[in-house]
């Protein structure tokens, strides 16, 4: 039976029944009830002496006498016998027997109806036996520390065993096209290492092939194939899915002399129960291995199969665990600083580093900040708008991204993939991670694209390639493809930025309560100090003063005691006016000066020192680079600071106390740090509220209202403050003042 491969079914030429085998060996098939003879190969002649056709419909007995086969096995037919009760022949396989004085190897496989029964020489070109040299070169392939190394091992060791001009390891990508990924190859030889095949040089059903016969061999690619022929009404083809004799596929034939290879071997390797790849070996001769050194090469598969598994799933989980700690570490960071866009994108690890992008955006609180390679800010408002649109779920992602969105084609090597998160759908506020172009350009073996011809009846058949040179196929418009911890992790930081968003909302709602009842509480006090204070006040200067200047009989004494009175109220009223300047000040507009940071740290330095007077202290001041801001505010900040850590410092033996400045992009960080008792982590959101104290921090005087003022003030600047502490350990304020 003959099968036109056309355009329309290429991936369905029916491999596995090609009608014909290769010519180093012979075949038989007998019916699995009867044991008669219901397929021979024709070459069945030239090996036995027996014409083909005279053997149909033959018992297997009548057979094995003709044949005079000899050796120290069972008879056929109880080979036969034995092949019945088992799934599978390997345990039986090969069976060396003698037929009229020649050596052979029997193999019997399974198919539909039948048993076959294949004769292969004996004689390998290899000459000598793989098994006794697989278990020094298995050893040599495992020393492999990662992936790439283990491939490149196995393709080294596996030259050295079987000694084929070329060996390559082949991997299958998830389109089905393939990539040499490991070579190793005589001097003479064009390097095939990082060459692209496509899927059509290995179709769906070869590769379903290479999943069941482990091993492959084609001894010879200018020989004849030799046809099996069966009775006359015999409509179906011999099955030969077990075969190792089966005929090669023409195309495939013609493909391979396109080449230059003669012979080719093949071990399949399989992960988590599917093809990974081939270790694909080319002879520029003809060669033929025997069926006991396939087996042995079968094992190094099947050993090689199981490393190349456990690495890869290594190498994936190395990068599953890298992804999900820094997702971790970014919750830390929301944890700790109320500055989300801070958190996200100015830390050792960033939002970046959650995925395998190339770069990202985070769009949040009407500002877009980016990390890495991305589309300009305008593009990315470009794209943002369009995922509002477009966007269903909460997460979506692409590696096609300008094909779907054709206005990304004109920055597709940084965005042809994207991975998008919404945090709010209202305010369009999402993150979205970029990958570029996965490769400008893949080199093919060939053009992937095989060129047709028109047979005599107007048929377009398919050709072999050609020519196999080089080319380039241009890939536009894909990027690597998002993998599903990529997906996970990004789902875990939303959850995240989302809990914290909604947190800081209610922290923020719950702040202005406060604020204005404490407005409202301020504006009553300010009327009291206004009113209730300054009128007897004014009452006592103005009857002093008239005392001191109506009253003669005073003596010197007495005329001292007044004007003291006078100058105490006239204190007294200049203490009222500052405190109730302070008090606006959370609603008065401030006048940013330049402020010599050195000379007001140093004086805060002794103020605070002769307060407290603490026993045994080192306190340093490093660089101090100026800041703009009102220098009464930013003193009370300092002091604030420097006092807290001096005091809750006080117990550590010595105390030390750090105040240091640094240059950071646009921004000034100034750190006040401490090695005192700590802020236990239960009390990280309460920091900065007012009334507030730690239970370690009750035998310290204080009033709980010195950080929310300081708080109050900094944020007055348009600044920021944050800090980092552990309980017995210290306690780091930092400040940041942008550089206008």
């Amino acid at each position: 039976m003959t099968y036109q491969v056309d355009l329309t079914n290429c991936d369905r030429e029916p491999i596995h029944i090609p009608g014909k085998i290769q010519s180093h060996g012979f075949l038989i098939a007998v019916n699995s009830k009867s044991y008669n003879i219901s397929y021979v190969s024709k070459n069945v002649e030239a090996f036995t002496g027996l014409e083909a056709t005279g053997l149909l419909g033959k018992n297997i007995a009548d057979f094995e006498q003709q044949l005079e086969i000899s050796g120290d096995i069972a008879s056929l037919q109880q080979l036969l016998n034995l092949a019945k009760v088992t799934k599978t022949s390997d345990t039986i396989n090969p069976l060396a027997i003698d037929v009229k004085g020649t050596s052979y190897n029997l193999i019997i496989s399974h198919s539909v109806n039948d048993l076959v029964l294949e004769f292969e020489p004996t004689e390998s070109d290899l000459g000598y036996d793989i098994q006794k040299i697989i278990g020094r070169s298995v050893s040599e392939i495992l020393s492999g520390k990662n992936l790439n190394i283990l491939l490149q091992n196995a393709a080294f060791e596996i030259k050295k065993i079987i000694n084929y001009d070329r060996v390559m390891i082949y991997k299958f990508n998830e389109d089905g096209h393939g990539e040499v990924t490991a070579e190793v190859k005589n001097d003479n030889l064009e390097p095939f290492l990082g060459l692209h095949y496509p899927a059509s040089d290995i179709p769906k059903q070869a590769r379903e092939l290479y999943k069941i016969n482990l091993t492959r061999i084609i001894a010879d690619v200018n020989s004849e194939s030799s046809a099996i022929i069966t009775y006359q009404d015999q409509a179906t083809p011999l099955d030969l899915t077990h075969s190792g004799l089966r005929a090669v596929s023409p195309i495939h034939i013609q493909y391979l002399k396109n080449m230059g290879v003669e012979s080719s071997f093949s071990i399949s390797l399989i992960a988590h129960g599917e093809l990974w790849g081939l270790v694909a070996c080319h002879n520029y001769s003809p060669r033929f291995i025997d069926y006991k050194s396939r087996d042995a090469s079968k094992l190094i598969g099947h050993i090689l199969s199981s490393a190349l598994e456990y690495r890869q799933d290594e190498e994936d989980n190395a990068k599953l665990h890298e992804l999900t700690e820094a997702a971790n570490a970014i919750a830390d960071y929301i944890k700790k600083d109320s500055d989300f866009t801070f958190a996200l994108t100015r830390n050792k690890i960033t939002l970046k580093d959650v995925t395998t992008a190339s770069g990202v955006a985070l769009i949040y609180d009407g500002d877009i900040n980016t990390i890495g390679q991305t589309p300009t800010t305008d593009q990315i408002a470009e794209i943002a708008d369009w995922l509002k649109t477009n966007m269903v779920d909460t997460v979506y992602s692409t590696h096609r991204f300008p094909a779907i969105f054709t206005a990304a084609q004109q920055y597709s090597d940084v965005a042809s993939g994207i991975l998008a998160c919404s945090l709010s759908k209202e305010l369009g506020e999402m993150i979205i991670w970029f990958k570029p172009e996965q490769v400008t350009s893949i080199n093919w073996a060939g053009n992937p694209e095989k060129p047709v011809e028109e047979t005599a009846d107007g048929m377009l058949q398919l050709s072999p390639r050609k020519s196999f040179e080089s080319w380039t196929e241009i890939v536009k418009f894909t990027s690597e493809k998002w993998k599903t911890d990529e997906i996970t992790a990004v789902l875990k930081v939303r959850e995240d930025i989302i809990y914290a968003i909604n947190r800081k909302a209610n922290e923020i709602r719950i702040l202005n309560e406060r604020l204005q009842l404490a407005y409202d509480e301020l504006d009553t006090f300010s009327y009291t100090i206004s009113h209730d204070l300054r009128t007897p006040l004014s009452s006592i200067k103005s009857y002093s003063e008239l005392l001191l200047a109506t009253n003669k009989s005073l003596d010197d004494s007495a005329k001292k005691m007044l004007d003291r009175i006078i100058k105490g109220t006239d204190k007294m009223h200049m203490l009222i006016k500052e405190i109730l300047h302070y008090s606006r000040v959370g609603r008065a507009e401030i006048e940013l000066l330049p402020i010599n940071m050195g000379l007001l740290l140093k004086e805060i330095k002794r103020e605070v020192l002769s307060a407290l007077n603490p026993e045994n202290i080192e306190f340093t001041i490093g660089e101090t680079p100026s800041i703009n801001g009102d220098s009464v505010m930013i003193t009370q900040v300092f002091t604030n600071l420097i006092n807290n850590a001096v005091k809750y410092s006080s117990k550590s033996n010595p105390s030390k106390v750090s105040v240091q400045g640094e240059t950071r992009n646009n921004e000034v960080v100034y750190s006040v740090s401490d090695n005192g008792v700590g802020i236990d982590v239960n009390y990280y959101n309460r920091v900065f509220e007012l009334f507030k104290r730690m239970d370690n921090a009750l035998e310290f005087e204080g009033t709980g209202v010195g950080l929310a003022i300081v708080k109050r003030i900094v944020e007055k600047h348009n600044a920021r403050i944050w800090f980092e502490s552990k309980l017995g350990i210290g306690t780091v304020f930092y400040i940041s003042f942008k550089i206008s």
